[in-house]
């Protein structure tokens, strides 16, 4: 572990500036590369506690599981580059979906954002601590409260100076790691368990359920929340956001299908440590299925092995929880200081800085403490992505519709959650008439998030069609059980919620359209000065190179 976080540090040192720009610290300034950008995106979607959920959810539901978490999942990083070269065409500088929201609508649709992506990243952070106290606490003399303190400290110390930019260079060497330790690590626990005879003689270890390919179990249990929370990661979590601002703009297409295909394979090759285990007839230890994967490690992997498997561990948690970090951050100095406290004229750059370097310290201080709960990591996955599901519909139209008002934005996203957190929680009995009318809801949820998905890259006429067609063909099926699913009905309530009442709201605006144009203005770069220096060095070199001579001299330079 010393010899990881310091190979990180070194990394981040040596990229350091003395001075650091508060725009590079949030996004790089924009113009990361194909190859940094598409394993920072992997690195960050590929986190220690997808891992461990996938392995869960193998565990749980048999073969289907990790085919639903990972599959699902995958799809939905291709899913967001069709909305992101819409979102950086209005908005190419900008730091935050929130920031882009107050530009668009005003300070209440951007805290909701900003407020909700602070609880995602909090929990984010924390469930990743909790993956790697598991994994030290099995694998080593140190207990659990040791671990995720060594993590949070290791993290936060190659982080906290130059932010970002810090998070996406060690993020291609950890990407790296955690792609070979999968391809190595999986094939030889599933030989060392008992390989393919392993499926003939732990048979008798399955539920139906279980053995079921095609299990309705793990579908109305996993893969259908899953979807609809994914879906909702992709939009509102700053985390994905953040390297879609910070990426150049004509590399958005490519750089996030590689990260499809590379977190796709690495998650359901994971996941399939959880179907070992679940056939050789394995009980995690203490209960705890947090617990699974590094018992799985410690059966049978050799010390030599093992030593890999840490690595690929502690590089997927890391690139996940320096991401957490660096969103936070970016929140804080964007849209909470930069927009909300100082205004975005009278901003300090280095009083940014310290904004954000201070909110890494509170953040990682915060997560401990949770931590240190030990929460299920795949009930706060989904519970966030649920959470989210109250935003999508309203910020996804919010780029589109140039009807949509703060009113309808916020009113939506309130009556969503409103009407989430009862379904989510059960605190209503739902077997009699009102499971009916979760249901009628929930059904029109089906057909809200096929059409954002057909939307994004087909087009409005597609999506209307698919959504219509969804939500008629799935009526007569789920309506009267639906509402036994309370994790799926939760999203897809959220979803119907948040679209009829947004759609509904912006219908009876008669006069105002916005316009877009106004976003590109109203968001930019805060340290300007340094940008300017930039920008003119910039033109200098291009007017050099049609002239054959330069502007300035090599002191100036």
């Amino acid at each position: 572990m010393l010899l990881f976080f310091g190979g990180s540090l070194y990394m981040s040192i040596r990229i350091s500036k003395k001075k650091e720009n508060a725009d590079g610290y949030m996004t790089a300034g924009g113009k990361l590369g194909f190859g940094i950008s598409a394993a920072s995106m992997t690195a960050t979607w590929i986190w220690a506690s997808s891992m461990y959920a996938s392995a869960t959810s193998g565990y749980t539901y048999g073969i289907s599981g990790p085919i639903h978490y990972g599959l699902w999942g995958a799809l939905m990083i291709l899913l967001i580059y069709p909305f992101g070269r819409r979102i950086r065409k209005v908005a190419p500088k900008a730091h935050t979906i929130a920031e882009v929201m107050f530009a668009r609508h005003g300070r209440s649709s951007q805290l909701m954002l900003a407020g909700s992506n602070v609880l995602g990243s909090v929990i984010s952070l924390t469930s990743n601590l909790i993956a790697g106290g598991a994994l030290i606490s099995m694998l080593s003399p140190f207990s659990f409260t040791q671990g995720i303190v060594a993590i949070a400290i290791g993290v936060l110390a190659y982080t906290l100076w130059s932010g970002f930019r810090a998070s996406v260079l060690t993020d291609f060497a950890q990407v790296v790691a955690i792609l070979g330790a999968v391809a190595i690590i999986v094939p030889i626990i599933f030989f060392s368990a008992g390989g393919p005879d392993l499926f003939v003689a732990g048979a008798k270890n399955l539920t139906p359920q279980q053995g079921d390919f095609f299990s309705s179990d793990a579908f109305f249990n996993q893969g259908a929340p899953y979807i609809a929370a994914v879906l909702a990661y992709a939009i509102g979590n700053q985390t994905i956001a953040q390297r879609l601002f910070a990426v150049r703009e004509d590399l958005i297409k490519k750089t996030f299908i590689t990260a499809t295909f590379g977190y796709g394979a690495s998650i359901i090759g994971i996941g399939m440590l959880g179907v070992i285990a679940l056939y050789a007839g394995i009980e995690p230890m203490g209960g705890d299925v947090n617990n699974l994967i590094p018992q799985m490690a410690a059966t049978y992997l050799p010390p030599v092995l093992i030593c890999l498997f840490f690595v690929m561990i502690i590089g997927s948690l890391s690139s996940t929880a320096d991401a957490d970090m660096t969103a936070l951050s970016s929140i804080m100095m964007a849209d909470i200081y930069g927009q909300n406290i100082a205004g975005k004229k009278n901003a300090n750059p280095k009083t940014m800085l310290l904004v954000g370097r201070l909110t890494m310290v509170g953040a990682t201080a915060a997560a401990l403490g949770f931590a240190s709960m030990q929460f299920n990591i795949l009930d706060l996955l989904v519970f966030v992505g649920a959470m989210w599901g109250a935003l999508v519909f309203p910020v996804i139209a919010s780029f589109y519709w140039n009807r949509v008002t703060n009113v309808a934005f916020s009113v939506a996203v309130v009556a969503a959650l409103a009407a989430f957190l009862p379904v989510r929680f059960e605190w209503v009995d739902l077997s009699g008439g009102l499971g009916v009318v979760s249901d009628v809801v929930s059904v029109i949820g089906i057909g809200v998030v096929l059409a954002l998905m057909s939307f994004g890259f087909f087009g409005l006429r597609v999506a209307l069609i698919v959504g219509t067609v969804a939500t008629v063909a799935s009526a007569p099926f789920a309506i009267g059980f639906l509402h036994t699913y309370p994790v799926l009905s939760g999203s897809l309530v959220a979803y119907a919620v948040s679209t009829v009442v947004c759609v509904a709201l912006t219908m009876m605006n008669k006069t105002k359209r916005f316009d877009f144009n106004l976003i590109r203005q109203r968001t930019g770069d805060f340290d300007t000065a340094e940008s300017e220096i930039i920008a003119q060095a910039e033109t200098v070199v291009k007017d050099a190179d049609v002239t054959g001579t330069t502007a300035f001299t090599g002191k100036d330079a």
